[in-house]
């Protein structure tokens, strides 16, 4: 077969190259995230796109675990071109891989918080960036345990229905207590924390700001994009968007979906605008495609992590400008 056909696949084993786009058809290929090339060397690399399989912890409905399948799959069709509302090829700018899954034995719950962590931090180590898929949102606590040994107390920006600082007493696997455990962990600084979307109660807030559903038509997108600047600072921070952030119109396919949600357009708006956060790590989560309708929740699971990246695309740019 020729080498030089003029629309290659599988870029995902057979790229040349970790910057551009693979533009090979949406529909046909080998998947990855945005067709990034699957490896475990780091080497050069500015930026990891990981998946955590993990849904063991839901107190709903499951299917989590299929979250970055989903979210890989439904990524395929932006892939080539350039991405809005950047007006440009993120991956120009950033050597980028998806860096498969994370490794565990799903007959030993206890031992998977470890493992996460630990994997995570080997990433960390070589300098890479690492945006994870997950799985539940307890995924995000040892992910913070690992960002927060190399950076220290981080800002934490959560974009979610519920405020995840349920009591938490002992060791227990929960993905409602992840934001209450990195408190009182000293993981995140709750004084430079903020939570947007929340359409529930929990017993403690923990300290947080909270920005409520409702909230969002009283003082409008840049009103909340302030609020987080503000609340934030210039401290490394780290960005969690648990998709039930939108309202279920817009994101079917969760474990625990809470009408009176945000919309995509509303969502991706605001977190376009926190581009001069000092984000060192990020992640989407509670994606259950079994649920979805069309991949509606997966694509905008992808969008919310292409949207991510992209700030990090743009900051890289502009320092190189």
């Amino acid at each position: 077969m020729s080498a030089d056909l003029p629309r290659p696949t599988d870029n995902a084993f057979l790229g040349s190259s970790m910057k551009g786009g693979s533009h090979e058809p949406t529909y046909a290929g080998a998947l990855s995230f945005m067709r990034r090339r699957y490896s475990r060397d780091l080497s050069g690399v500015d930026l990891a796109v990981w998946g955590i399989p993990f849904d063991a912890s839901v107190s709903n409905r499951p299917g989590a675990r299929f979250g970055p399948q989903g979210v890989r799959r439904a990524s395929a069709i932006f892939d080539g071109d350039p991405q809005y509302p950047f007006h440009m090829d993120p991956f120009e700018h950033l050597a980028c891989v998806d860096y498969g899954d994370c490794v565990f034995d799903y007959g030993r719950t206890a031992d998977i918080p470890g493992h996460i962590e630990a994997q995570a931090a080997g990433i960390l180590e070589s300098g890479t960036h690492l945006f994870s898929i997950g799985g539940d949102h307890f995924v995000t606590y040892p992910l913070l345990r690992a960002h927060a040994e190399r950076h220290g107390p981080l800002a934490l920006v959560q974009f979610d229905a519920h405020q995840d600082t349920w009591p938490d007493e002992g060791d227990r696997i929960d993905h409602g207590t992840f934001t209450g455990r990195a408190v009182r962990e000293g993981l995140i600084d709750p004084e430079k924390s903020i939570q947007i979307g929340i359409r529930t109660h929990a017993p403690e807030t923990c300290g947080l700001e909270i920005i409520f559903g409702h909230e969002l038509d009283e003082i409008g997108i840049s009103g909340v994009v302030e609020r987080i600047r503000a609340r934030v600072g210039s401290g490394p921070a780290y960005m969690t968007f648990d998709i039930d952030c939108l309202d279920p119109a817009f994101a079917p396919g969760t474990g625990t979906p809470v009408s009176g949600g945000l919309s995509s357009r509303e969502a991706l708006s605001i977190l376009k605008g926190l581009g001069d956060l000092n984000f060192v790590g990020g992640d989407v989560v509670e994606v259950a495609p079994a649920y979805d309708h069309a991949d509606i929740t997966s694509i905008a699971g992808a969008s919310v992590a292409l949207t991510y990246i992209g700030l990090l695309a743009a900051k890289r740019k502009q320092g190189s400008a």
